[in-house]
């Protein structure tokens, strides 16, 4: 196993405390239960017992991407981890891929998608507000993931710069508002997907994806409860994370072909009629 090095973020577990510290040789933590001290870390593998300097126990550990999103700076309320995956399945983000995001925010499904499409994919983020792009900046570097994901400051009903991309994923207001400019940037058969948070926005963006040449529309909210990891009393949680959006998904559908002129009256050319035109009288 690797030991921790000068400049890693861990994870450290303090009772029942979880946080983020990132090492730095010289440095203390100060925590409720006393100093922890990073060159006490440091060259040590994860998982090994140690404790502060009032003897309070401490396990330090590599974190998660889980652990990564929930302590990102915020902002803005996140696209939580318990829809991130199902967002990242059914927009089939892999290595290689290319995905629009429309509303960066703080940046937590950027982080997400940017580590799912490594080595050779790209993410590629809008937003309209410099105060929340310079958070997810900031985000996207701690976690070492700037490279694969390029942020843009743009009002996206200006259009997207990308064509031919695998997937768009829109976590503004009124997504139904940017269907074209969706559509356009989509590969044919490419995946849209949304977060909203009320029903009537999810109805006004089934409409639009209706009218808007977009097939295959699933709409789904998901909820997790957790439980107390106690054997002896194992229960729920006693709060948990309920409501925080509506997922919309579709896929991108060919525009149909315009209908000829005869067509669009409703008449059928007769090859018989149009032979007997053509003879000599």
């Amino acid at each position: 196993m690797r030991p921790f090095c000068d400049g890693e973020t861990t994870l450290v577990i303090l009772g029942h405390k979880r946080f983020l510290m990132r090492l730095q040789a010289g440095q203390t933590q100060h925590t409720h239960h006393g100093l922890i001290r990073h060159d006490e870390i440091i060259g040590q593998v994860p998982g090994k017992h140690l404790a502060t300097h009032l003897g309070y126990p401490v396990v330090v550990l590599r974190p998660s991407l889980h652990d990564i999103i929930m302590n990102i700076e915020r902002v803005s309320q996140i696209v939580y981890p318990k829809e991130t995956g199902y967002i990242l399945l059914k927009l089939s983000v892999g290595p290689g891929s290319r995905i629009i995001e429309g509303g960066t925010g703080s940046g937590a499904l950027t982080v997400a998608m940017a580590h799912s499409v490594r080595p050779n994919g790209r993410v590629y983020s809008y937003e309209q507000r410099d105060d929340m792009l310079r958070v997810a900046s900031r985000n996207l570097a701690n976690t070492a993931l700037a490279d694969w994901a390029e942020l843009k400051q743009r009002d996206i009903a200006e259009g997207f710069d990308e064509r031919d991309v695998d997937a768009v994923f829109l976590d503004v207001r009124e997504p139904w508002l940017y269907l074209a400019q969706v559509w356009e940037a989509l590969a044919e058969g490419g995946f849209f997907g949304a977060v909203v948070p009320t029903t009537n926005q999810v109805s006004d963006l089934i409409a639009g994806l209706e009218q808007g040449h977009f097939t295959d529309i699933e709409v789904c909210e998901i909820l997790l409860r957790g439980y107390k990891p106690v054997p002896a009393r194992l229960r729920p949680t006693d709060r948990m994370v309920g409501h925080t959006g509506y997922l919309v998904f579709a896929r991108r559908l060919e525009k149909p072909v315009p209908a000829s002129a005869e067509e669009s009256a409703g008449e059928t050319p007769d090859p018989e009629v149009e032979e007997s035109h053509g003879q000599d009288t």
